[in-house]
């Protein structure tokens, strides 16, 4: 009855003042007569009409920078996929793909589609859009400097900082004063060009970096703790050089530049003694996400912008500005990681492209059209390598570095990425740099910052340390190691709990190491300590609930499956742990008998991908991530399908074939480690046929703790009595190939690949 009340109340309100509009139309019309209205002639062709219209709307200047910003994005995406597939920092790719959109690539090969999606007078809203992202971005790097670390480690840091900047800083002026005649701009001052290249070629790009860093998994060693600190001081180093040289380019002398230089110094000074204490009071009154109201958050953005206005207008650039309002915020790590979640992913996702792009927009490689500018480009380049790198590794071997790491600190301080390209559209700007100098430090940029990686693997093979991941007791035997990953901590936590019931009387050492690999996209500098502290905290409560020791593994991860691998066959471990993941238990036939569809893997392609047996690969498509992961592991590996695991007290495992008996190795550790009950199903009589002296020995001083069944059951009251089912992956691939509906009642099931 209500439902018949809407609808009458609907269609009469509807109907009701439909007639009224009507009414206020047509009588509207005759107000015109006398007033001279002019009324738009029809077209012959409507069609033609709307297409004009299409096109005046496309040619607006809102829909131009909403098509530029989406095709900007999805070509950043594209090659930043690509870099990090290849193990390079995304920045490269996001670099690339501004080239490609600019002259050098689709200006040359579609010229109409580059003048169509980026018009001159068009260029000038995406440069603010994208000042915004980089003013944004230096706020956060800016907050991504953890003042209190830098001090444990200044002594050695400093000297491998400020050295690492005075060499090539001083071979950059060097190098300019043969550029000056030929490519500096005209009327531009030799002092002025000259610091612009010492300053581009003395920068490091401590957000990439870091990043690098916590990718390898180093920044826990005193690598990467050094190679941090050294880069954070360079960049405070650095900006602050830069700011000078900006207040001496724009004074145009050096008393008016004495001035600015003067009025910067009071900045500084300002925003340290007074806003930054006022700003600590505000973080210690609101230091939880639940406190951190909208107008709370906005007094940290309008003391971005007002510091980044105070610097544009003294004349050492806003972006100065934008990474001294980061530094300045609460020392709170979680407070800052709260302010970075705010604004990373507009920052980075959306702005900071439209920086790389518009950069490519100036990087025209046509104007190197003369082997002798190559020539040029490579000297440059040799220049900075050699001034960065050598200089920087030196130092480390000066202050008492192994070779090793100081090869190393001089890969990563010779990282330039972004920071290069901020400090080049500064110089671009400013009339300092002409476009052909412009375009050969870009390259030069994108060279440096792309030998990082092989040089680091170099280094690594040359000198045959194990730095990237430190692996304790990795040589004892007599131990059984059991490596557990996991993305999730609840189910890292079962995973866990499993792994104690095959190593609970071990005492001496951690035999359990628990790890988390995270994809490098997903964190920053500052909320990264706070991420991996949530991840294991679940686990450490429960090893002490378990009474279990483990060793805690984490690393920022390009490529999760490999990393896997690599730490499962270079840890010394006996076994790997893994649960199901949604991309390898999906669409199977065990998904449509038990419900699992989207939480299982499809044993018949891990099967198929190990021995190319079974069901034709065309029939069931591969996963390949998981195809990777069994593959490329050399030691055991148990795959735990999980059914409310939580106790063992009762196993039961099927021997279908004589490989199926190497599981008794695994279920005697249980029995003997944590007095499990053991139940063994063997139709075929294969122990009495295969089983070696040690394990009928076994069996017979453990005669109380098994029994033998010779038939199969599996009708539901059997299978409800048991806490775990042990199989092997043939074992497996053949319950669900015989298409077998009693798999509904299996309790929790342990896979084991051999």
């Amino acid at each position: 009855m209500k439902r018949i009340r809407n609808i009458i109340f609907y269609l009469s309100v509807i109907t009701g003042f439909s007639f009224l509009l009507y009414w206020v139309f047509y009588f509207g019309e005759k107000l015109e007569i006398g007033r001279n209205v002019i009324v738009p002639e029809i077209r012959a062709s409507q069609w033609l009409e709307f297409l004009d219209i299409q096109t005046l709307n496309m040619s607006h200047p809102l829909a131009v920078l909403l098509s530029q910003i989406v095709t900007i994005i999805i070509v950043a995406r594209i090659f930043s996929w690509i870099c990090k597939k290849i193990g390079q920092p995304t920045v490269i790719g996001e670099i690339i793909a501004g080239i490609v959109l600019g002259p050098s690539f689709a200006g040359v090969w579609m010229p109409e589609f580059s003048a169509a999606l980026f018009p001159p007078d068009s260029l000038g809203s995406l440069n603010v859009l994208s000042q915004i992202g980089l003013i944004l971005f230096m706020f956060m790097v800016g907050m991504e400097l953890d003042v209190k670390s830098l001090k444990n480690q200044a002594r050695d840091a400093v000297v491998i900082s400020q050295t690492s900047i005075y060499i090539p800083f001083t071979l950059g002026i060097g190098l300019a004063y043969f550029l000056y005649q030929t490519f500096a701009p005209h009327g531009a001052r030799f002092i002025s060009f000259s610091l612009f290249i010492g300053i581009a070629l003395s920068i490091t790009a401590f957000p990439v970096l870091a990043r690098i860093v916590h990718e390898r998994g180093i920044h826990k060693t005193h690598l990467g703790t050094i190679v941090i600190t050294s880069a954070a001081l360079n960049d405070i180093t650095a900006w602050c050089l830069l700011a000078a040289v900006v207040a001496i380019t724009e004074a145009g002398s050096f008393v008016s530049s004495f001035y600015v230089i003067l009025l910067a110094v009071l900045y500084i000074l300002l925003m340290i003694g007074v806003v930054r204490p006022f700003l600590k009071r505000v973080g210690d009154l609101h230091p939880s996400r639940e406190n951190m109201s909208k107008p709370i958050v906005a007094i940290f953005f309008l003391t971005l912008i007002l510091s980044s206005y105070a610097t544009e207008i003294i004349g050492i650039h806003a972006l100065f500005g934008a990474f001294m309002a980061g530094a300045i915020m609460p020392d709170n790590l979680k407070f800052r990681s709260i302010l970075v979640e705010k604004i990373e992913d507009v920052a980075l996702v959306l702005l900071l492209p439209l920086f790389f792009v518009y950069t490519g927009l100036r990087t025209n490689l046509e104007l190197l059209n003369d082997p002798s500018m190559w020539k040029i480009t490579g000297i440059i380049i040799l220049v900075a390598i050699f001034g960065k790198f050598i200089g920087s590794a030196l130092s480390a071997r000066f202050v008492g570095q192994s070779w090793r790491d100081s090869l190393s600190i001089g890969a990563l301080m010779n990282t330039r990425g972004l920071m290069e390209l901020v400090v080049l559209n500064i110089g671009y700007d400013l009339g300092v740099l002409t476009p052909e100098i412009f375009t050969m430090m870009v390259i030069m940029a994108l060279f440096t910052t792309f030998m990082t990686s092989p040089i680091l693997d170099l280094v690594g093979r040359l000198f045959k340390e194990k730095t990237e991941i430190q692996f304790s007791n990795a040589g004892q035997n007599d131990q059984y190691r059991i490596l557990v990953s996991y993305a999730d901590p609840e189910r890292g936590k079962i995973l866990l709990r499993l792994a104690h019931y095959f190593v609970k009387k071990n005492h001496e050492n951690p035999p359990v190491t628990v790890m988390h690999l995270s994809p490098n996209n997903e964190l920053n500098q500052v909320n990264i300590g706070e991420y991996e502290e949530e991840c294991f905290t679940p686990l450490i409560e429960e090893s002490k609930v378990l009474n279990q020791k483990i060793t805690t593994l984490f690393k920022v991860s390009n490529d999760i499956r490999s990393d896997i691998c690599e730490v499962a066959n270079k840890g010394g471990y006996d076994m790997l742990l893994i649960g199901p993941g949604q991309s390898i238990y999906e669409g199977t036939l065990l998904g449509r008998i038990l419900g699992f569809t989207t939480r299982f893997i499809d044993p018949g392609k891990i099967i198929h991908s190990m021995t190319g047996k079974g069901t034709s690969s065309k029939k069931i498509p591969m996963d390949e991530g998981t195809r990777t992961l069994l593959e490329k592991t050399e030691i055991p590996v148990g795959i735990l399908i999980n059914k409310n695991l939580s106790e063992i007290q009762h196993v039961f495992i099927f021997v279908f074939s004589e490989a199926d008996i190497s599981l008794l190795n695994y279920a005697w550790r249980l029995v003997l480690n944590s007095h499990v009950h053991l139940t063994i199903l063997d139709p075929g009589l294969l122990l009495k046929k295969s089983a070696t002296e040690e394990t009928l020995k076994i069996m017979r001083q453990n005669a109380g703790s098994f029994e033998i069944l010779e038939e199969m059951k599996t009708d539901k009251d059997f299978l409800c009595a048991y806490d775990l089912m042990m199989v092997s992956m043939d074992g497996w691939i053949r319950l669900i190939s015989g298409k077998n509906t009693w798999l509904v009642d299996i309790p929790s099931t342990l896979i084991i690949k051999f």
